[in-house]
């Protein structure tokens, strides 16, 4: 259909249901810009095309003068067939890299999001990538909190950058009727009293994510051959992706003979072959060049890693570049497994608060990507470097530095994990993100909102390159794979059971006869990322 007539037939249903004209349509992306009214007539769009058009915007700006803010709200959907299913309404303040991108998950699962920010600026790159709503205004404001609904909101996440600001975002949303708050809080003064702010808020989660992110880098350390630790079942079980070079016995072998030659007490759950994800059955070959996830026991795996031929020494000296909070915590979970740990700062002020914190660590005064400071710190000697500012370039340069010099374990810290292929086949070992992290502990607890009695979601990791989940469920009594063999299951595709725990000590690396328990905890690798029960793997 040409565009000018296509134009008049929308303009006439328009007119049809007694709404005003859009000012602005482009067809055939088929933008409409003002009203939001006019959302009605998206169930009669689909009618002008062979197909649903591609995306259907509707969005409209007004001034509140009680306030004095002005009010965005945007809709995108994917097809004008009808309307999605909204299942959790979620308000999140602060439109910074944490709020975007809780707020971009989130609505992938179909939540009604939210967002409250006082720029504008950033809140129109939002509109224009997701599908939200947004506010411009501040979110300690009882009037734009109102004014968000929040007392019909099932949760609301502060994450801007001032935690005293994310207190009182909280508890006035409590005052006002949420059901549930998520407050980030990052000082390190707060670290050792987050369970009794906790209390005093109201708070049902507290995020951290310079905090998570250090756990994650402690976990790496520990375990030097993988690209990426995970841990479930509180660390019985772990999850590990490791580089499959030519050197290894396992390429070309079939994962069913793997298992049969070194344990069956590991399970390669997943496979990052080029850019595809692979949840594989036991007739899959591995191939250099593929990224395996193994999970089973830690001792068992590293057992597994030895054979494979896998650096496996244990890391004993560290350095870090930059001194924020990342660094800080870093270098007390480091403290706590004995490593020496060397921290490069180039603010002098900030360097006399780190050698007050951690009176273990060695502070440095001076520039970490200056090439001859780190080579009279002597980086040569150290058995790990990781990269942790706030600026990705610095962070890049200086890993590529340390790994010239002959550094191990060389970690990064980068933003834009878009990069991470690129970087990766530049030699730096593992790159982490704390948006990542957060984001997954996040979903995790949403999905537990909406199951609160069932099947729930304990943890949650999105995995090879954000294509696969792994899921830790609890086994509720009324699950319906409760004591029947694993092989007569009929699980939906893509999905693998890969380990289950039972009581204090039991783990099962599962097969065919073994059966789940009530009371178990089981380990989920699947591609389809709505599971909120342990029942959604069943096949329809």
């Amino acid at each position: 259909m040409p565009d000018y007539t296509m134009r008049v037939r929308l303009i006439s249903i328009f007119r049809a249901f007694k709404v005003d004209i859009p000012l602005y349509i482009n067809v055939p992306s088929l933008e409409l810009v003002y009203p939001l009214s006019g959302a009605k007539c998206l169930y009669q769009l689909h009618s002008l095309y062979n197909q649903a058009p591609k995306k259907v915007i509707l969005y409209e700006k007004q001034y509140n003068k009680a306030s004095k803010s002005v009010h965005w709200t945007a809709k995108r959907y994917a097809s004008a067939s009808g309307h999605r299913e909204e299942k959790m309404k979620i308000i999140i303040i602060g439109d910074g890299k944490v709020g975007f991108s809780l707020a971009e998950n989130l609505s992938k699962e179909n939540h009604e999001i939210t967002i409250i920010d006082k720029n504008m600026d950033t809140l129109k790159k939002t509109i224009e990538f997701l599908d939200v709503m947004c506010i411009c205004g501040n979110g300690v404001s009882t009037s734009i909190l109102i004014e968000a609904g929040v007392n019909t909101a099932d949760l609301l996440i502060a994450a801007t950058s001032l935690d005293e600001m994310n207190m009182v975002c909280c508890l006035t949303a409590k005052k006002l009727g949420v059901k549930h708050t998520v407050a980030r809080i990052r000082d390190t003064q707060y670290a050792d009293e987050l369970s009794q702010l906790t209390t005093d808020l109201g708070l049902d989660m507290v995020i951290n994510p310079e905090r998570a992110l250090a756990s994650e880098i402690s976990r790496m350390l520990q375990f030097p051959p993988a690209i990426d630790v995970e841990t479930f079942a509180r660390g019985r079980v772990e999850m590990i992706e490791i580089k499959v070079t030519g050197s290894m016995d396992i390429v070309n072998m079939a994962i069913k003979n793997i298992a049969k030659k070194y344990f069956q007490s590991i399970l390669i759950a997943a496979i990052l072959r080029n850019t595809q994800a692979i949840i594989p059955n036991g007739d899959v070959i591995i191939h250099e060049g593929d990224s395996i996830y193994i999970v089973g026991v830690p001792a068992r795996i590293f057992d597994f890693c030895k054979k494979l031929g896998l650096h496996m020494n244990k890391i004993k000296s560290c350095m870090i570049m930059g001194g924020g909070r990342v660094s800080y915590y870093l270098a007390k979970y480091l403290d706590e497994i004995g490593m020496k740990v060397k921290i490069i700062e180039i603010n002098r002020q900030r360097c006399e608060e780190l050698g007050a914190g951690l009176p273990s660590a060695l502070i440095i005064h001076g520039d970490g990507s200056d090439d001859m400071l780190l080579k009279s710190e002597r980086i040569s000697d150290m058995d790990a470097f990781i990269s942790v500012t706030g600026h990705d370039e610095d962070n890049l340069m200086s890993a590529l530095l340390a790994k010239q010099a002959g550094v191990h374990k060389v970690i990064a810290k980068i933003s834009r994990l878009s990069y991470s292929k690129i970087i990766r086949n530049m030699g730096v070992d593992n790159l982490v993100d704390p948006k990542s992290t957060i984001t997954n502990d996040i979903i995790r607890f949403v999905r537990g909102l909406k199951n609160a009695t069932g099947n729930h979601v304990k943890t949650l990791y999105q995995i090879v390159d954000g294509q696969v989940e792994a899921l830790e469920f609890f086994v509720g009594s009324n699950a319906k794979i409760v004591d029947i063999p694993l092989k007569r299951l009929e699980l939906k595709p893509g999905v693998l059971i890969a380990a289950i725990t039972r009581g204090e000590n039991d783990t099962i690396i599962p097969h065919g006869n073994d059966k789940i328990q009530a009371g178990d905890n089981v380990i989920v690798v699947t591609r389809n990322k709505t599971f909120y029960d342990l029942n959604d793997i069943i096949a329809d």
